[in-house]
């Protein structure tokens, strides 16, 4: 017999065996219970089924998080369509390129939304609209349930596009499944869990880290539409996980209350999407809470790699080992041999059940990602020391100057120490070099480090030409929805002011 790994199984039967289980605290307080997520699952699964929707078909939702949209997810896998959580920060131009490219049977629309996507309406292709407030409401019978595999397309999340436009990520139930399993397995997790959720549920950070592992354990969700620090450390006093970027734990140390608070009921507190500054992680240390940091992409279906608590102090800035069921290899960016020596920087290729089969409607990407042997080119350059993995940059951000490669994140390590908020390096045209390598700061306060500090910092550890040769101060970084640095912001904001 075939093993059903979807969440709907795992919600259904938690329904069964404890249906009073507190499964979602809203952001307005109301409470679902476990039997009340399968109920209001089986009765809007009825109304898709009504209005057409099949096995295959895409249902998307288009609003912040929501007991909605996970409910609209549950709903779709009942019917056997595949679930399409939108960015809730999309214009009408972007969100029409997006229903485009996955063609969706059926859309749910926020109210809040509204305005974005109703000129959409009449020229799309989308056969139902739906406002997300009949989502709670729909109470249709399901007339039959169809049969689906592991290996069944469940969602398609779209990257947050920092290297361009933004791919669909095809993942299957056992794609989330594993990745569930293998993030637990390095966690103190149980079933009586209470994660906070303040990433958006469009990232499959937000979606698959912790959330659907939790309600399919038995524990709480904490769900909030957006983040807010101030209300964010007022919540971290009641729960024992959460997922954020560093950005974001970073407005909590400045949020009201910080420097007294007790955190220590926080058993996981995983740092992703991007590298974190030292001080923020003995800023937590001293509230009584180890942020955990890790690595991980959408095309890895959440986490890739995971720091042990035993080792953050000693190595923060690394992301760590390969989570177990992954298999993770640093290979040479130019011929594809196996990186073997510490602290050569390689591209890290992943394989293992949670790695993706591909990209939605575009083959040409998914050929350029998959090799032989099952292998995903991730694109991401580390170095490596002891089994642990140090992020570097990407493939696609190596700057080159006068020939030379630089990697930006090997001169953003060397510039750690500065008294800055946070920091990215890009490359810029440069009319006798080609690029010239930037150093933009993120700074609040007047006495903004110089290009002679920035360069008097990176002296002892960098080869002169891979030294900034020019800096620029912002107030903050322009940042993805999903909290990343937007690398393609930065480097325009660099490339369209004179130096």
């Amino acid at each position: 017999m075939v093993p059903d790994l979807s969440l709907i199984r795992a919600v259904a039967d938690l329904a069964h065996r404890a249906p009073d289980t507190r499964s979602i605290v809203a952001d307005d307080g109301r409470v679902l219970t476990a039997h009340d997520l399968l109920e209001g699952a089986n009765g809007l699964a009825g109304e898709l089924h009504h209005r057409g929707v099949r096995a295959g078909d895409r249902v998307a939702w288009a609003g912040r998080n929501d007991p909605g949209l996970l409910l609209t997810m549950l709903a779709a896998h009942l019917v056997g369509a595949v679930f399409v959580p939108l960015n809730f920060r999309l214009t009408t131009t972007d969100a029409g390129r997006t229903l485009e490219h996955c063609a969706p049977h059926t859309v749910v629309v926020d109210p809040e939304l509204e305005p974005v996507y109703a000129p959409l309406r009449a020229s799309r292709g989308v056969q139902h609209w739906m406002s997300a407030s009949e989502v709670a409401s729909a109470r249709r019978d399901l007339p039959e349930l169809p049969s689906f595999t592991p290996d069944d397309l469940a969602v398609i999340v779209y990257t947050s596009g920092t290297s361009g436009r933004p791919k669909g990520v095809m993942l299957t139930h056992a794609n989330l499944w594993w990745s569930q399993r293998s993030m637990g397995a390095l966690l103190d997790t149980r079933p009586d869990d209470v994660a906070l959720v303040v990433a958006p549920l469009f990232h499959i950070a937000g979606l698959n880290c912790l959330t659907m592992d939790t309600l399919a354990r038995g524990g709480t969700l904490v769900l909030r539409r957006a983040f807010d620090p101030d209300r964010t450390l007022a919540d971290l006093a009641g729960v024992t996980a959460l997922f954020g970027v560093p950005a974001m734990y970073a407005a909590i140390t400045r949020a009201r209350g910080f420097d007294g608070a007790d955190l220590s009921g926080v058993r996981t507190a995983i740092v992703g999407g991007a590298s974190a500054q030292t001080d923020l992680f003995t800023q937590f240390a001293a509230r009584g809470m180890t942020l955990l940091p890790s690595w991980g992409m959408t095309e890895l279906a959440g986490g890739g790699t995971l720091l042990p608590a035993a080792m953050v102090s000693s190595r923060p800035f690394s992301v760590g080992q390969a989570v177990p069921y992954l298999e993770l290899a640093l290979r040479s960016p130019e011929d594809g041999s196996v990186v073997t020596t510490p602290g050569v920087t390689g591209e890290i290729w992943a394989r293992g059940p949670q790695v993706t089969a591909g990209y939605w409607a575009d083959p040409r990407a998914t050929a350029a990602a998959q090799e032989p042997g099952g292998w995903w080119r991730t694109t991401d350059l580390a170095t490596h020391e002891e089994g642990c993995l140090t992020l570097v940059g990407r493939t696609f951000e190596v700057v080159n100057t006068g020939g030379e490669k630089v990697v930006p994140g090997e001169v953003e390590a060397a510039l750690r120490g500065l008294p800055v908020d946070d920091l990215v390096v890009v490359g810029a045209p440069d009319p006798t070099w080609g690029e010239t390598v930037v150093a933009v700061l993120a700074c609040r306060t007047e006495s903004a480090p110089t290009l002679a500090d920035v360069r008097e910092a990176a002296s002892s550890t960098l080869a002169r030409y891979k030294m900034p040769t020019r800096v620029m101060v912002l107030a903050e970084l322009p940042r993805t929805a999903s909290g990343k640095v937007d690398r393609v912001a930065v480097r325009a904001l660099v490339v369209s002011t004179p130096a």
